[in-house]
């Protein structure tokens, strides 16, 4: 493998990012799994005949946390695979509406700011992710900031 080639699988480094959009369904499995391991418990997750009867929301919906861990997940797949060093932080994440198990998630990634870090080549990246169903309706957004690699000096 020479110099200018990419390993299968591996992520940008910051300086190679670009605009891009990247999809899963989410499943019920997903959710189930989700909600036992996180003990979200709640009646509107555990309870299909509450759901259908009692509830405002009906289907099997998402908690919003595992909606944001599907779109990190896909987000880290596409851009940061082994160029990604820490997750800085949020700021801002907002749930703009509801995910049912079906629904297929995008995430569209815009590069809000990028700049040098002060310890080598590494670089902090503020990104806008806009999450959106199959049908384009935005679920949610949030701007997470990351450190990340860069291109080997």
């Amino acid at each position: 493998m020479n110099g200018t080639s990419k390993r299968l699988g591996r992520g940008f480094c910051w300086q190679e990012l670009t605009v891009g959009a990247f999809g899963r369904t989410v499943t019920s499995a997903d959710i189930n799994a989700f909600v036992g391991l996180a003990g979200m418990i709640e009646i509107l997750f555990t309870n299909a005949e509450y759901r259908r009867n009692n509830s405002a929301i009906k289907g099997e919906p998402s908690p919003g946390a595992l909606v944001f861990l599907i779109a990190e997940a896909l987000s880290l797949n596409a851009t940061s695979q082994e160029a990604g060093l820490a997750f800085r932080g949020l700021s801002s994440l907002d749930i703009k509406g509801p995910v049912q198990a079906g629904d297929t998630l995008e995430v569209e990634i815009e590069i809000l700011d990028i700049r040098q870090e002060s310890k080598g080549s590494r670089g902090l990246v503020r990104t806008q992710n806009i999450v959106r169903n199959q049908h384009g309706r935005e679920v949610m957004i949030y701007k997470p900031l990351r450190l990340m690699m860069g291109r080997p000096e």
